[in-house]
């Protein structure tokens, strides 16, 4: 199956999927694949009725659709597309917020993922402690240099994408790896420009 990269312009698509049952049922369909409102109910430690509206919601927006198989709560649901974006240039003032709103749920669940995996890795082989890794660094950038550097890191990860689906091409001992990345200019180091004083009409010439 072909997923297309959905890119997300309407904030009403935005603030439909902000919110972590629906983030956590587009991870498991993701991963997993298609599933019934029951399996993820079981998977995501919530009632399959719940599943089902959340299931619904998604739908109506398009962000999931009825799989091959099965009729009621025993139907599948599998996701329509695997990546979704949306600009932040030149977007009105309610796609902001609405983007903003789903951009902190996502990376707040990344980062307790992060934490999780930090505790976990130290119970695992030494070859998978190796090779996982953060890091954190700051450097100079004119504005161009870091848009390559952003699509570099996005271009390599899409080079493994294909993995997905059929699981039959991921090699022998491949697991599933998260990433979390970002390249901003770090504001907090920038001074405000200096302003003149208004003028109250008066001079002492």
């Amino acid at each position: 199956m072909t997923y297309p990269l959905r890119k997300l312009g309407d904030p009403r698509s935005l603030r439909a999927l902000a919110h972590p049952v629906r983030l956590a049922i587009m991870e498991q369909l993701t991963v997993v694949g298609p599933l019934t409102a029951t399996e993820l109910a079981d998977r995501i430690e919530t009632s399959p009725s719940n599943c089902s509206w959340h299931l619904r919601n998604l739908a109506e927006h398009g962000f999931v659709e009825e799989a091959e198989g099965g009729t009621g709560r025993k139907r599948p649901w599998q996701i329509v597309s695997l990546g979704r974006q949306w600009d932040n240039v030149g977007e009105s003032p309610e796609l902001a917020r609405a983007g903003d709103a789903l951009s902190t749920l996502m990376i707040d669940r990344e980062v307790a993922r992060l934490a999780r995996a930090r505790a976990k890795v130290r119970e695992d082989t030494r070859q998978w402690q190796e090779a996982s890794t953060w890091t954190q660094s700051m450097m100079w950038l004119t504005a161009d240099e870091l848009n390559e550097i952003n699509r570099a890191v996005c271009d390599l990860l899409m080079t493994k994408i294909d993995r997905f689906e059929p699981p039959e091409v991921r090699p022998d001992g491949a697991r599933l790896c998260a990433f979390l990345a970002w390249g901003v200019p770090a504001y907090d180091f920038e001074t405000e420009p200096e302003t003149e004083p208004e003028s109250n009409g008066e001079s002492d010439a």
